[in-house]
């Protein structure tokens, strides 16, 4: 068996290959690609030659091996129906896969996430950005009735500031792009340009602000808007671009704290009740709950992937998360 997989093969450059798929073997499934999601964080920052080409491309997943020395197969975000073998999953059940971009993939059983019966396929394309937005919902801890301040409404910046707003807070957020700040306020988040942002919080500043823009300027001009002994929580992954910050007399007399969250585990503080299990069973639950296909704004055909990522990577107005939709 053949398939055809997307490959980044130098920065801003991917292209489409072949590749042997093997039989299926006991407890795994042959897939068939309905639709693929990409990331506006690693993911873009591979495709513009940003990471460390000798990183481990993710060593939790088995679809990840090797590095981000081009040429390299990456993606997370496969969303397709199971075609065979016959199994505790039978043929045609509409599965989410961590997967690279792929028209038909081999994977194990335990490796998917069945999703409900009548979930649209192209939303649920967005199922990690929604994990992570939980992880860091749960990494800003209790927020009820306090304000907290959101910079970027990328996906994962929209979607964490719905879940804060759920948990009790009152959200303000900031981004450069006026539209971007229109979808916020459509879903209801307070949305602001960036300039704006200190006006629209409290004097003594908020105890709680989070860096979600992906820009590696962005955290050092909002250091001065955490309240005494505030905490900047850091979603945003730079690659290798360098992030200068101001960490003088007002960093240390005001005893601010900068701390970083990653979904690839669960901290230890919240260890006793909860695992990745029931993280990814929490944020399957919530697709049917969060605005998604708000934010499911673009798709290309798998033919098209390079006009995809260009689109993205300019920003185009208008494009907020982008898929490749499959024959």
């Amino acid at each position: 068996m053949r398939a055809l997989r997307l490959l980044f093969v130098a920065p801003g450059r991917v292209e489409l290959a072949p590749v042997d798929l093997p039989d299926p073997g006991a407890g795994q499934l042959l897939v068939r690609t309905r639709y693929s999601g990409i990331s506006t964080g690693t993911e873009l920052l591979a495709y513009r030659g940003l990471l460390d080409p000798d990183l481990p491309l993710d060593e939790r997943i088995g679809a990840l091996g090797g590095t981000f020395r081009p040429p390299f197969p990456y993606g997370y975000s496969c969303v397709g129906e199971v075609e065979g073998p016959a199994g505790p999953l039978p043929p045609g059940t509409l599965v989410f896969a961590f997967h690279p971009h792929q028209d038909r993939f081999v994977v194990g059983a335990d490796d998917v996430v069945p999703l409900p019966r009548g979930t649209d396929p192209r939303p649920a394309t967005l199922l990690p950005f929604v994990e992570t937005a939980l992880q860091l919902s749960l990494d800003a801890g209790q927020v009820a009735q306090e304000t907290v301040a959101v910079l970027g409404l990328g996906v994962v910046g929209v979607l964490t500031a719905l879940l804060l707003q759920r948990a009790g807070a009152t959200v303000v957020a900031a981004d450069p792009a006026a539209d971007r700040r229109e979808l916020a306020g459509r879903l209801g988040i307070a949305a602001v340009d960036p300039a704006e942002l200190p006006r629209h919080l409290p004097p003594a500043g908020v105890p709680l602000l989070l860096e979600l823009s992906g820009s590696p300027t962005a955290l050092a001009g909002a250091l001065d808007l955490l309240a005494h002994e505030g905490t900047a929580l850091v979603g945003s992954w730079y690659g290798v671009q360098q992030v200068g910050l101001p960490l003088g007399g007002a960093f240390h007399r005001r005893r601010l704290t900068i701390r970083s969250s990653q979904v690839s585990t669960i901290p230890a503080a919240l260890g006793a009740r909860w695992d990745v299990g029931r993280r990814r069973q929490v944020a399957v639950g919530l697709l049917a709950e969060l605005p998604l296909a708000a934010l499911a704004t673009t798709e290309f055909p798998f033919e098209e992937a390079a006009a995809a990522y260009r689109a993205l990577d300019a920003r185009e107005p208008g494009v907020v998360h982008v898929a490749l939709r499959y024959q």
